[in-house]
């Protein structure tokens, strides 16, 4: 009897050792891989956007890249892409997604697809004069798929850390307050409060209208011997730019730079995306302009950030297992859509510049008038996707919008994951995202076009989604 209540006690304390976490963690394995597809054109002249004029490319000065990430947590697997790209509309993103899941069978819903924002890069999306070229846009889809597909095909067992290090010398708020009205005009016959990009060292200069974002949050996979596999970097800066060729811009520089400083081999996938940038670019305003080299302050800034991000790797205790999740939702937002007299009204300043016979628009008030009347074919309101991941204790959050610095401040310290980080540009396009605050005061990024087109209060349903969604995986 005594022997049978003996037995009988082992197997119920081995039942509920079996239900602990710290003993189910010890049986668990993580795995990732990583992996850089190349996804410069193969044609040329290709259409570059980015500015009011469209560019033609005809050669590239670096290569450009979707750097994959695929992690599996033995019950979850998710993949992230970040794309040397100014931005990647649905069009694209849906297709790359569902070709990924046909070779990897990760679901769309488990994917983020992204781009890193350089302005040298083909135009994959409409905006302003530029417009895609179709086949391009079908060979990105296909190559974003197959580098998801490589970085699945590399999985093994890893291990994974985070941490968050600081440069609050790269980045700048481009919005400033300014005393010359002058400074201030619009593109629709009236003036904001604000000038987007002011002139550098002006006496007109007051004070800038938001605040940055310093922190170089830095997700970190090594294999399981610990070797550098991956660093995926997010920093809050528009871009740099500089060269007149295609180009990853310091995106892809920081990925050279980092695996030098972790003395990495050829494998290694060095990422960085973009944060909340939709106001923040790399300007002292306060300062003149200085001559420099074409790629001179893409170097420097490269080599700052990166070192900030080193600093926080050596900070780092790499775990071999942590619990993931990923949760999205599909939400519908109101387009900002032009009234019957802004339609007329750019219909008229178009018949002008068609009877000039002028085949480039003048900017801003011919090209604005352009987007006008593209933008009145818009609907009353458009799908946008909203991701949230949680790794461990870390949150990202993504979504397809330019935006504004705020709301990435915001979101980190209303998360119940910390540190939390704002991927964006990702899984669509659907232009700047400004608050309802920065709305009130105008300026370049609030202007109506395709670049801008979300209602006013789109960032306040944004940051409700996005709380549900991490309250969602962080259970």
């Amino acid at each position: 009897m005594t022997t049978r209540i003996a037995s009988l006690l082992i197997a119920a304390w081995t039942v509920l050792a079996l239900a602990q976490p710290g003993f189910a963690q010890d049986k668990k394995a993580f795995r990732a891989g990583a992996f850089a597809q190349d996804i410069t054109p193969t044609k040329y002249p290709i259409s570059v956007n980015g500015g009011m004029t469209d560019r033609q490319a005809t050669s590239a000065h670096d290569r450009l890249h979707a750097r994959c990430i695929v992690l599996d947590d033995g019950t979850t697997r998710i993949a992230i892409a970040v794309c040397d790209s100014c931005m990647i509309p649905r069009e694209v993103a849906d297709p790359a997604k569902a070709r990924a899941q046909k070779l990897t069978g990760i679901p769309p819903e488990r994917i983020l697809i992204s781009a890193t924002h350089t302005h040298s890069a083909p135009t994959v999306s409409g905006v302003f004069q530029s417009d895609p070229d179709a086949a391009y846009q079908k060979h990105l889809a296909q190559k974003i798929a197959e580098g998801i597909a490589a970085a699945n095909g590399r999985l093994a067992p890893a291990k994974i850390g985070w941490a968050v290090g600081h440069d609050p010398d790269q980045v700048f708020n481009r919005r400033w307050k300014v005393k010359n009205q002058g400074l201030l005009a619009d593109p629709f016959g009236g003036f904001d409060k604000v000038r987007m990009n002011p002139p550098r060292g002006s006496k007109d200069l007051v004070e800038p209208a938001g605040p940055i974002d310093p922190d170089v949050a830095i997700l970190s996979l090594q294999s399981a011997d610990g070797t550098p596999l991956a660093l995926l970097a997010n920093y809050s800066l528009h871009y740099v730019g500089g060269f007149p060729a295609l180009s990853a811009d310091y995106f892809g520089v920081f990925a050279e730079k980092i695996a030098s400083l972790l003395d990495a081999d050829k494998n290694f996938v060095g990422i960085m995306s973009n944060g909340a940038s939709g106001n923040i670019n790399n300007v002292n305003f306060r300062e003149g302009s200085k001559q420099q080299q074409p790629g001179e302050q893409i170097r420097i800034v490269a080599d700052s950030v990166a070192a900030a991000a080193f600093k926080a790797y050596k900070t780092i205790a790499h775990r071999d297992w942590v619990p993931l999740a990923m949760a999205q939702k599909e939400i519908e937002l109101g387009v900002r859509l032009p009234k019957k007299a802004d339609i007329d009204r750019a219909e008229d300043i178009l018949a002008q510049a068609a009877a000039a016979k002028r085949t480039v628009l003048k900017p801003p008030l011919e090209v604005y008038a352009r987007e006008t009347v593209l933008l009145a074919k818009y609907p009353a309101q458009v799908p946008v996707i909203l991701q949230a991941i949680r790794i461990g204790e870390l949150g990202i959050v993504a979504n397809p919008c330019e935006t504004f610095v705020e709301i990435g401040l915001e979101i980190k310290q209303k998360s119940p994951l910390r540190p939390t980080f704002t991927i964006e540009l990702a899984n669509g396009y659907n232009g700047y995202l400004p608050t309802p605050e920065h709305h009130e005061l105008g300026g370049y990024e609030t202007w109506r076009a395709r670049s801008s087109y979300l209602e006013a209060n789109a960032s306040r349903r944004i940051i409700d989604t996005w709380r549900e969604l991490l309250e969602q995986v962080s259970r």
